[in-house]
This record gives structure tokens, sequence and C-alpha cells, in this order.
């Protein structure tokens, strides 16, 4: 879910996509937003300077610390089911991160219309208080109390980082325009690095002498010292526009839009099945049998193959075009699931790791642009976007639930891994009826 949700530089550089020919939609973005000024600002982009760099530092460390510790959840998984939470189902453990992670896309229909009303500082000092308060109120969680994990841990922790993931996106528009794509790259690197680092730290932590407890306070001392040096450092630049989009107006006009329906649709579907692999990768190799000590990195294997997707997707897209690419990458994405139901040996975890991880990264990197290609107004970009986040959000909240309650106490590992495949296929199916009508439109 990384380059996802900047509004304002996708507003400013989206307009290349709603051609979507079968490769120049890259080089056309640079010729789009090479003469697109903000209409709230007259001067010059500095394209970096001291303020600038600072900024894109600190939402490199924004992102390192909120999508990258949201998707890491998949070590909390193994670790509330084997210790903390063994009077729970894995179901009900799955709310938890499915509720976090919902929520960081749910939250973003907000916190972007008050960014661009001008709320930007407030958003992240708000945003990074609260997600520091969830951890350390988290680290205060005794075993089996449930709803004390709940309220931190998916509640506390997905409004946190809802508040704060689409405002660190969008202030980099503020600073560059020619070197955006270069320094958006840059920046989406810090929730793959942080899928990385995570995973390694908390299993560490967690499963060490230090014990839950002191283990969940040192890794959010690690993050209030990572968002404070975020706060200080992101500066905005430009006003924010006198007249702001009307949400409302524009889902009116997007339902009468049989493509982006579709792709509302296809979001919500393949989301229900999208999060399996990362939720339950670990707990699942563990319980085949295969070393503990190796199954600690199975997500670093998957989230270390993710990030080099989302790198490549962006040079593979110049070539197959956005709408072949979230297609086809969607199609893979929900076939690999069902090959989790043949996981049992330590080279089926590494391949299916590697080959998900990269998939998955392309599937979240092209989101955004899917959008922006699907948009015959750019400046209704926001809005759609909102849209659209709202049903994968929602897709993503009751996805692992019901893997979680198919799974059951027995860990049945073939019924989920059916059932998310199935689901993921059928959004997939989606996406290329949408690539069928979008592609008929664009020919009439």
């Amino acid at each position: 879910m990384a380059a996802e949700s900047e509004l304002r530089m996708v507003h400013a550089e989206a307009a290349f996509l709603q051609d979507d020919k079968e490769g120049p939609e890259i080089s056309e973005a640079c010729r789009v937003s090479k003469h697109w000024d903000p209409p709230s600002s007259p001067h010059e982009f500095s394209e970096g300077g001291s303020a600038g760099w600072a900024t894109a530092f600190g939402a490199f460390l924004v992102q390192f610390c909120g999508f990258g510790y949201i998707t890491s959840f998949g070590v909390y998984q193994d670790f509330y089911t084997q210790h903390y939470l063994t009077n729970e189902t894995s179901s009900a453990i799955s709310w938890i991160g499915s509720t976090s992670a919902s929520l960081l896309m749910l939250v973003g229909l907000a916190s972007g219309s008050l960014h661009d009303r001008g709320y930007f500082y407030h958003l992240i000092i708000a945003g990074s208080f609260l997600e520091c308060l969830s951890l350390f109120m988290l680290s205060l969680s005794k075993p089996d109390q449930y709803y004390q994990i709940f309220l931190s841990q998916g509640l506390g922790l997905g409004i946190a980082t809802g508040l704060l993931y689409i405002p660190s996106m969008a202030v980099i528009s503020h600073h560059f325009r020619q070197r955006r794509t270069l320094v958006m790259t840059f920046v989406v690197t810090g929730s793959s690095l942080g899928a990385i680092i995570h995973p390694i730290m908390l299993n560490n932590l967690l499963n060490g002498p230090l014990g839950f407890s002191n283990g969940v306070r040192i890794s959010a001392g690690l993050i209030s010292l990572f968002l404070l040096t975020a706060c200080l450092c992101m500066r905005t630049r430009l006003d924010p526009p006198a007249i702001p989009v009307n949400y409302i107006v524009a889902a009116r006009k997007c339902i009468h839009d049989v493509p982006f329906v579709l792709l509302m649709i296809g979001g919500f579907l393949f989301h229900i099945g999208f999060y399996y692999p990362l939720f339950f990768f670990q707990l699942d190799s563990i319980q085949h049998g295969i070393s503990v000590h190796f199954s600690f990195y199975s997500l670093v294997i998957l989230n270390g193959s993710n990030c080099l997707g989302r790198f490549m997707s962006g040079f593979i897209a110049r070539f197959t075009g956005v709408v072949n690419l979230a297609t086809v990458a969607a199609i893979l994405c929900s076939v690999l699931i069902f090959g989790m139901i043949g996981l049992s040996s330590l080279a089926s975890v590494v391949v299916l790791g590697v080959i998900y991880g990269y998939l998955s990264g392309m599937n979240i990197a092209m989101l955004t642009p899917l959008m922006a290609t699907l948009t015959p107004d750019v400046s209704e970009l926001g809005a759609r976007m909102g849209i659209c986040f709202f049903a994968a959000g929602i897709g993503g909240l009751i996805g692992t639930p019901i893997s979680g309650a198919l799974l059951t106490s027995n860990y049945t590992w073939w019924i989920p891994g059916l059932f998310s495949g199935i689901v993921s296929l059928a959004g997939a199916m989606a996406f290329i009826i949408m690539r069928h009508m979008f592609l008929r439109r664009r020919a009439s």
C-alpha cells in the first residue's frame, strides 16, 4: 500500500496516465509535470535545497515508522497466537492487524482533505504523538487482555498512521517538480525498509530475554526518536488551494464511470485476500516445522522482495502500460496465494516469499497510477483516490479475520489459503473486465 497516496504529487503528474499508451507513461509524466505550476504559488520549485531534502528525509522516516510498522504485524500475529493471547482465536488476533492496516487507508480519506486545507503540521504532530502513545500503551498490555491490545495497536496505531500517511507523501510536491519521481521513490523505500527492519528487531526483542513489555518499549522508543526527527525536518512551502475539491460531487460522478467502479470492486475483493500471506507467513512457516530461527526471517525475505518490486515497477510500466501491469500483477498475486496451501519446506518459504513479495510490491506501486489512468478529470483525482482506498481498506479489514476463523485452532491451512486465493482471483477478474472496458472507451 507505498507512493499510493501522495495526493498533490499525483494531481501534478497524473494527467499523463489518462491515455495509458503501451509504454510512454513515464516520459509523458515528465513532460506534463514540467509545465505545471500549482495555482497557489507562482514561485519556482527549489528542486531540493536544505528544506526540500530535509522534508524528504522526514517523510522517509514517517513511512519507515508508519506503513513499515503496520506491515510487520505478522510477527505479532505469531507471538500473540503462541504466547501472549493464547485464549484467543487466530481470527480474533487478526482483527488487530487488519484494523490498523485498514484504518491507515480509511483515515486517509479525512487526513488528505485536511492536508489540502492547510492542516499539515496539525496532522503530523497529532499522528506522531498518537503513534508513540499507542505503542507505549501497548507495552503496558497484560497477557490475555485482548481489549487492551486491540485499543492500542488496532485502533490507536491505525488512526495514527492514517493521519501521517497521506500528508507525509503529499508534502514532497511542495519542494520538488522535475525530481519529484526520484524523490518519491526514495520516500517510498522508507516503508519497505521498515518492513524489513521491524520484523528482525521485533522477533529478537519479543522472543528474547527482554520479553514483550520491554521489547515493545524499545521499539516504541526508536519510533518516537524517528518521528520527532521527522517533525523537525518536514516543512511546507505552498499555500493550500482556495477552493478544495468537493468529495461528494466527485463521488457521484465516479459512480457512473464503469471502469472506475470495476476498479473499486476489484480492489475490495483483491484486498480481502491480499494481506493473508503478510499476516500468516511466519506462523505458517513455524507450524510446518521450519526452523524457528529461519522463520523469523521469512517476513524479511517477503518484504525485501516487495521493496524490489516497488522499485522495478516504474521501469516495467514504461513498456507494458500501467493498466496491463496492474492487471497481470493482481492475477499472479492471486495465483501465488493458492501456493500458500503447498508451503511445507524451507525452499517453498523462500520461493513463495520472494515471488509473492515482488509481485505484491508491483501491485502496491501501480495502484495510484491506475487510479490516475481511470480519472478523466485530474482535479477529481484526490477524491477518487480517497474513495478507492476506502473500498480497499474495507476489504483489508475483513479479509484476515475471516482467514483466521477458517484456520481454526487446528491450523487447517488449506481452507484460508483457498478462500483468500479465490476472493483475490475474483478481484483480479474484475481488473480484467475493467481493462477491457477502459480500452474500449479509449478506442471509441
